[in-house]
């Protein structure tokens, strides 16, 4: 099956990625893993937006996870988080459709302010229930079968995008958006390289 887990729309600002609005399906995973996964989930979110740069797409794989992710010109972000048999392209160009609607409803100038609290953006998670079957997203991905000619690069692990001489571990620990149990969630599947193989 299929399955998209997560999208959301950051403001990359000069040192750090803000979540704008993030919608999750969780259902997968067991009730007591669910608030770490997403936890985890927006850790990885924010971590590929902060590096990429701006104007460009990247895919990075992880573990059982497709992290695709598009930066544009504007520093705004989409980041949509799938399973391997996900197609990319789908996900890239849902990403953009995304970007788009949200600029129109949200205006630019509020981005670097705006906290997830004061967002109106039902859509969001409208779309990630609707193109769940990428089939759905078939005629989307024919209307704009040229995708801005944008390059994807596509990168084997997380470790890839970050900065030479980052961890993605010391990222954990520093940092301040994952709970205690989340950090210890992170450690044992690290470990076991069970269900949330992030890293």
């Amino acid at each position: 099956m299929v399955k998209l887990y997560c999208m959301s729309i950051l403001y990359k600002g000069q040192t750090n990625a803000t979540c704008l609005k993030a919608a999750y399906d969780l259902q997968g995973f067991s009730f007591f893993q669910r608030g770490s996964v997403q936890e985890f989930m927006a850790f990885v979110s924010k971590t590929i937006t902060e590096r990429t740069i701006s104007a460009s797409r990247q895919s990075v794989k992880e573990g059982e996870y497709m992290c695709h992710v598009y930066v544009r010109r504007d520093n705004l972000a989409g980041v949509v988080i799938s399973d391997h048999e996900y197609p990319s392209r789908v996900s890239h160009t849902l990403i953009t459709k995304v970007l788009d609607e949200f600029s129109q409803v949200v205006p630019a100038s509020s981005w670097p302010e705006i906290t997830e609290r004061d967002v109106s953006f039902s859509q969001l998670n409208v779309y990630l229930a609707k193109y769940q079957n990428p089939q759905e997203a078939d005629a989307m991905t024919k209307i704009q079968s040229d995708l801005d000619e944008t390059k994807i690069i596509l990168h084997n692990t997380i470790e890839a995008v970050l900065e030479r001489g980052e961890r993605l571990d010391d990222l954990v620990a520093k940092s301040e958006g994952l709970s205690i149990q989340s950090k210890a969630f992170y450690k044992t599947a690290r470990k076991t390289n069970s269900c949330c193989t992030f890293g």
